[in-house]
């Protein structure tokens, strides 16, 4: 395997950590080759702080030759469009989730990738992180039998602190709950459960607009609207015929994430899926619980390695695990939660995804292929 070339478009508060993991960890098989951003001197920051060679503009970014991956680290708004120019350019794209703002942005870039013979990737990639992966492992063991329900919950508090830089897009699409938060619930409950043919959902929203109340925020004192719903609940029924719940809310205070899985034989629950780890307790039929350990690597915090991932199954041509049709299936999950709210009626939805390969035992340090 040779290290391909990334091109990271994006240096705000999210691109430290996948500088850090694909600087320190993934370094064998992706070089961070060239840094982008509309403020020019995050851009030169990031590149001085992770010795990456070159800070430049997107155009210039794009019109390198030796740069293969695109890594789409900008606000959900600027994902789609500049996916497409990545994509035109002839660069394979790994973007941050949500994977686009509607459906039909959504299929136009995987319709321009399936074109050009290009890989698409998408956030989360928490799922490929030890707590999930030993999970799936057990599942396919046995070990809960056959997985009938699930349930994911993750409640925390709206942005009325106003500590972020840019607070005020955690109140728009995209930001909310169930496009900012519920991805990492979701992909993983897809992941193991697989995909959903049926949706049922309510999308409330509490407040019309916010004001920033903490003294230390730089927009103390300012108003702003809440453009998305901030409270939404939803029923998933499974093409395996497990029945999900599902319920993220930023309308509360601190952070209150979980998530089980129950089958026939035995009950897991699973870490919080917006980290790459955490305890993992099974409940058996006898009512014996225990914590189980860790079966596979990546319990750190690992985001990029989707990217990684990208890498690797572009060589060997497979596909990438963090692959366009999952990204694409929960948005058509995420748009049929609202749909069904507002008509109040069940969604059947349209699209699917293949089985998504779990990571195999015994992989060599920070590799993802045996």
């Amino acid at each position: 395997m040779r290290r391909m070339k990334v091109g990271v478009v994006g240096a705000g508060v999210i691109s430290d950590i996948y500088l850090k993991t694909c600087t320190e960890t993934f370094h064998p098989i992706i070089e961070i080759a060239a840094i982008a951003d509309s403020v020019e001197e995050l851009a030169r920051k990031r590149a001085s702080e992770y010795g990456i060679p070159k800070a430049c503009t997107l155009d210039e970014l794009l019109s390198d030759p030796e740069i293969e991956i695109v890594l789409n680290l900008t606000s959900p708004a600027a994902h789609a469009p500049i996916n497409m120019k990545a994509l035109h350019a002839g660069k394979h794209v790994y973007t941050e989730k949500p994977f686009a703002l509607s459906e039909k942005d959504a299929d136009e870039v995987l319709a321009l990738a399936k074109s050009k013979g290009l890989y698409v990737g998408c956030a989360p990639d928490t799922m490929l992180g030890a707590g999930v992966q030993t999970c799936i492992k057990l599942i396919q063991d046995g070990w809960i039998g056959r997985p009938y329900a699930a349930n994911a919950v993750i409640v925390m508090g709206n942005s009325s602190g106003g500590m972020h830089p840019n607070f005020q897009n955690f109140l728009k699409l995209g930001g909310d709950p169930l496009f900012d938060m519920g991805p990492y619930y979701l992909t993983a409950m897809l992941t193991m459960l697989g995909p959903v043919r049926r949706v049922s959902g309510s999308a409330q929203q509490l407040h019309r607009e916010i004001t920033v109340t903490n003294p230390k925020s730089h927009a103390f004192g300012r108003t702003v609207p809440v453009e998305a719903p901030t409270n939404v609940s939803a029923v998933l029924d499974f093409h395996s015929g497990a029945v999900g719940t599902f319920q993220a809310a930023k309308e509360s205070f601190g952070y209150l994430p979980r998530m089980e899985i129950f089958g026939t034989e035995g009950n897991l629950t699973v870490p919080d899926p917006n980290f790459f780890s955490g305890p993992i307790k099974l409940q058996l039929a006898n009512g014996e619980t225990k914590e189980m350990p860790l079966s596979h690597p990546f319990a750190e915090n690992s985001r990029g390695i989707g990217v990684a991932d990208m890498a690797y199954a572009i060589q060997s041509g497979r596909p990438n695990r963090a692959n366009g049709d999952v990204a694409r299936h929960l948005l058509e999950v995420s748009f049929a939660i609202f749909e069904s709210s507002a008509t109040e009626r069940h969604v059947h939805l349209k699209t699917t995804f293949p089985p998504v390969e779990p990571l195999p035992l015994g992989l060599k340090f920070n590799a993802l292929d045996a």
